[in-house]
């Protein structure tokens, strides 16, 4: 299926989004027990389309403890430390790059804030109000500036190259060539219009 991608004015900005084990646990899904993290994923899958990203990378997976401790290592020592490694090595997940312009900042927004209390009383249709259980389990993860969603990138996708990517895809994106696989559940950009 191609799209018709309207050119965005500035340069597309990276970040990575995360849906979170609890994904897969949520109480809105639990009535359909073989399909729960695939209609859960599909639903945010398909918010994020909504919200005008585009899917540079995809893959789900799933962490073993180490690394949890890896990821979450600046934070080792605080009270959260120990709850939040447990957790998000407890099942499947799923990574992506996003693109667009300001992406750190539009993918936070739509995530809404960490605290589920707090994200259902200031904005009741973020990610977060509507599937987050707790505020561990909040339903997803994003970078907070672009110098973490560079850093977090590499440690998602080892084999992603943000330079080369600005490079050879950004541009055709910006310009609006991209198409949508939706098998592959990823943009990529048509080189030839």
């Amino acid at each position: 299926m191609i799209l018709t991608a309207l050119p965005r004015a500035g340069v597309l900005q990276l970040t990575l989004a995360v849906i979170k084990p609890d994904a897969a646990a949520h109480p809105l899904i639990v009535e359909h027990p073989g399909h729960k993290a695939s209609r859960h994923m599909q639903a945010l899958h398909q918010k994020i389309l909504e919200n005008n990203f585009i899917i540079v990378r995809k893959k789900d997976l799933m962490w073993r403890r180490n690394d949890s401790e890896r990821f979450y290592a600046e934070h080792k020592g605080r009270f959260f430390y120990q709850r939040l490694v447990e957790f998000m090595s407890s099942g499947p997940m799923r990574a992506y790059i996003l693109a667009r312009e300001d992406a750190v900042v539009r993918w936070r927004e739509l995530m809404g804030p960490t605290k589920v209390y707090r994200a259902r009383y200031t904005s009741p249709k973020s990610i977060r109000a509507v599937y987050g259980l707790t505020d561990t389990r909040n339903t997803t993860h994003g970078s907070d500036s672009e110098e973490s969603a560079k850093r977090e990138i590499a440690f998602f996708f080892p084999g992603f190259s943000v330079q080369q990517w600005l490079e050879k895809e950004e541009p055709f994106l910006r310009a609006g060539h991209v198409e949508y696989d939706p098998e592959k559940q990823i943009h990529t950009p048509l080189r030839q219009s």
